[in-house]
C-alpha cells in the first residue's frame, strides 16, 4: 500500500486531502501539530473505512520536525508521496507597512523554513522510492498575478508562499536527474480558517480534489506550478 504524509491535515484542505487519498487506497500519515485534534481527525477518517495514522508534527519546531523525520525513516521507509499542505496566514489584512517582523517571521517559520527542513529530511526516502512531493501553493504567491493588483496585499502570507515556490524550484533542480519529482498545485480560492472562510471560495473538499488528482494521476509534472484544468500558474 502506497504511503503518503500530509502536513497540516487535521482540518481544512489538509483533512480533505487525507480523506480523499485514503479512499483511493493509500496509507495516509496525517501530520498535525495538535495531538488531540490530529488523533480526532484520524479517528474520523478511519471510522469511514480509511487507513490513516497520526504523526505529530509542528513545523515551527525544529525538534518536532527532526523527530518526525526519524520516525518516518524508522517506521515508514516506503514513503513515496509527501504533500506539504501546512501553512499559516499571518495577518491577511496587512500590507508591508502594517506588517511587523514577528508576524513575518512566524509566517516564514511554517510556510518556508519548516517546510524546507521537513522536505530536506524526507528527500532521501522520496528519491529512493521514486516518489513525489507536492507543495500546496496559491495564486497569492505568484508575483505576476499579485502585480495585477486584484488579490489582497497580504504581505506575510504572500511573501512566505512565494519563497515556498522558490524552494520548489530549487528542489526540482536537485531531483532533475532522478525518478522522483516535485511540483506545486494551487486549489484556487477556497473557504478555510486561513481566510476566515472566504464566502466566494470553493469548499475544502473541492479544493483538495484538485491537489489529489494531480498527486495521483501518475504523470510527470516536475518543476511546474499547476492550476485547475492543467493550467500553469505564472511566476
Amino acid at each position: 500500500m502506497k504511503k503518503v504524509l500530509v502536513t497540516g491535515a487535521n482540518k481544512g484542505i489538509g483533512f480533505e486531502i487525507a480523506k480523499q487519498l485514503s479512499k483511493k487506497g493509500l496509507h495516509v500519515l496525517l501530520g498535525a501539530r495538535d495531538i488531540n485534534r490530529g488523533k480526532a481527525a484520524v479517528n474520523e477518517i478511519n471510522s469511514d473505512g480509511g487507513k490513516v495514522s497520526f504523526i505529530q508534527l509542528d513545523l515551527k519546531s525544529e525538534e518536532s520536525i527532526h523527530r518526525a523525520v526519524e520516525e518516518m525513516k524508522k517506521d515508514h521507509p516506503d514513503l513515496s508521496l509527501l504533500i506539504n499542505n501546512a501553512g499559516i496566514g499571518g495577518n491577511m489584512e496587512h500590507g508591508p507597512m502594517e506588517t511587523d517582523m514577528r508576524t513575518l517571521r512566524e509566517a516564514f517559520e511554517v510556510n518556508f523554513f519548516g517546510t524546507f527542513e521537513l522536505t530536506r529530511g524526507l528527500l532521501p526516502l522520496i528519491k529512493e522510492n521514486h516518489g513525489t512531493i507536492v507543495n500546496v501553493t496559491m495564486e497569492m504567491a505568484s508575483l505576476a498575478i499579485l502585480s495585477e493588483g486584484i488579490l489582497p496585499n497580504s504581505f506575510a502570507y504572500n511573501t512566505s508562499k512565494t519563497a515556498n515556490n522558490a524552494l520548489m524550484v530549487g528542489l526540482a533542480r536537485e531531483l532533475q536527474d532522478s525518478n522522483a519529482q516535485i511540483f506545486a498545485v494551487t486549489p484556487g480560492p477556497t473557504s478555510t480558517d486561513l481566510n476566515d472562510h472566504y464566502p466566494l471560495g470553493k469548499s475544502p473538499a473541492e479544493g483538495a480534489k484538485i491537489i489529489v488528482d494531480y498527486a495521483t494521476d501518475l504523470k510527470r509534472h516536475h518543476g511546474q506550478m499547476l492550476m485547475k484544468d492543467d493550467k500553469i500558474m505564472p511566476w
